[in-house]
């Protein structure tokens, strides 16, 4: 496996995912092996940020007291233009094959990456 790239998880403005050099799937979450053939052989890689909705769930009722002040706030599935799905934060009014692109908000406390409509 290469050196790790920051991103999001660890302050940085950047989605990284893995690319498997045996079989050529990408995912995301990073994992020490690749979830499609089982290769060790990963590399690091930033995602462009662009994208398309999968599919979208507006939250109306916060999980936690930290989350109350951001009541409703939109959970969305993106099917990335690099093809790997990562689920993140999105405006209150994007649907189901809007083409979006990413920009880095604080969410209770976190960076988080946040999709809006790409212009």
């Amino acid at each position: 496996m290469t050196e790790e790239i920051a991103d999001w998880t660890k302050g940085a403005e950047a989605i990284v995912y893995q690319g498997c050099k045996t079989c050529g799937a990408r995912q995301y979450f990073r994992r020490s092996f690749c979830a499609a053939c089982g290769s060790t052989e990963l590399t690091e890689n930033r995602a462009s940020g662009a994208g398309k909705v999968y599919a979208t769930s507006l939250v109306c009722r916060a999980a936690t007291p930290e989350t109350r002040a951001h009541v409703p706030y939109n959970i969305v599935l993106v099917d990335t233009a690099e093809g790997f799905r990562m689920m993140a934060h999105g405006d209150n009014d994007l649907a189901i094959g809007d083409e979006v692109n990413a920009r880095f908000t604080q969410f209770a406390g976190r960076l988080v990456p946040y999709f809006a409509k790409a212009k």
